[in-house]
């Protein structure tokens, strides 16, 4: 298991360019039972512990309707991760992989998604199963589940196909 902010042999960490502000703002907090990376899950399980997530006002209004799916995409800021690894080794065996093929929280931008099992939502309070960050990780959004929805319109002439140039 790897220590808190441990470069693991053959793993690669680079200088970070200066910040620029994408304007992004938390809307909300997730409280978990996890405290530390080391006993925080690697993916979230639907049959894990209840998790609350607490949006802050203005947006309490916007959670109107969530209560009629059973999943939700949650996306939160992973605060804590680092943000300078571009080769990653997960197994620690020494061998290394590119950060963006893994699910890892060590990322450029550390965004983390979760599909979550919804159990409900009573006033500002968003209660779910199978989220994967510690607890007090801020909230930037919630959706329903995509795999819910079936495309709006069908493919027309002048759509973008892959192989397109």
């Amino acid at each position: 298991m790897v220590r808190e902010n441990e470069i693991r042999e053959a793993e690669v960490a680079v200088e970070m360019p200066p910040t620029t502000d994408a304007g992004l703002i938390f809307i909300g907090r997730i409280y978990t039972p996890w405290t530390s990376r080391m006993e925080t899950p690697r993916q979230g399980r639907t049959d894990g512990p209840v998790c609350r997530i607490e949006i802050f006002e203005p947006w309490v209004a916007a959670l109107d309707s969530l209560g009629q799916f059973e999943r939700i995409e949650v996306l939160y800021w992973l605060h804590l991760s680092r943000r300078d690894l571009v080769m990653q080794s997960p197994a620690n065996d020494g061998t290394a992989r590119g950060t963006f093929s893994l699910r890892s929280p060590a990322r450029p931008n550390p965004i983390g998604t979760s599909i979550a099992q919804l159990v409900g939502v009573e006033g500002s309070v968003v209660t779910v199963r199978g989220l994967d960050c510690l607890n007090g990780t801020p909230l930037l959004d919630l959706k329903p589940d995509r795999g819910l929805f079936t495309p709006i319109a069908p493919s027309q002439p002048g759509d973008f196909q892959v192989g397109d140039p």
